[in-house]
């Protein structure tokens, strides 16, 4: 199954799915922004949170945490299954495998993610994935010390 391109895309997306998913149910966890008020019937005044019974603030607060780390893991998803089947593309394209297969694919697919945002933000998206998945393949790649 890793032997092939669609498979390590396919592994990573699973993968940065449930990573995703975990992320973003800690960072709603720590979030301040959940909403204070539950939105009434239209054009009634919200209720506050802190008035309702508990049953009701938890059933709150776990439907924005599930929405929120769905919504995370379906991103982290993406990033994963596109970053690998581009890297293992090109990896297999060169027949090499260095440190400028990943720096390519981080710049393609931050390209890609940035594409709805115009040239610059092609640009700073290709920038920063690069950079990133350039420092990680440097970092992972540094000969081990074993004392």
């Amino acid at each position: 199954m890793m032997e092939s391109c669609f498979g390590k895309a396919a592994v990573s997306g699973v993968m940065g799915f449930g990573m995703g998913g975990l992320f973003g149910m800690f960072m709603a966890s720590m979030s301040y922004d959940t909403p204070f008020h539950t939105p009434g019937a239209p054009g009634s005044a919200p209720q506050s949170i802190t008035s309702l019974p508990l049953r009701q603030q938890l059933k709150v607060g776990f439907k924005d945490m599930g929405s929120r780390s769905y919504s995370t893991a379906k991103n982290f998803g993406l990033v994963g299954l596109m970053f690998a089947g581009i890297e293992c593309g090109i990896e297999g394209y060169r027949a090499k495998n260095d440190m400028f297969n990943g720096t390519a694919a981080g710049c393609l697919t931050g390209g890609i993610l940035a594409r709805s945002g115009g040239p610059t933000a092609v640009a700073g998206g290709c920038a920063a994935f690069a950079a990133f998945s350039a420092a990680i393949d440097a970092w992972l790649r540094q000969p081990k010390d074993e004392d």
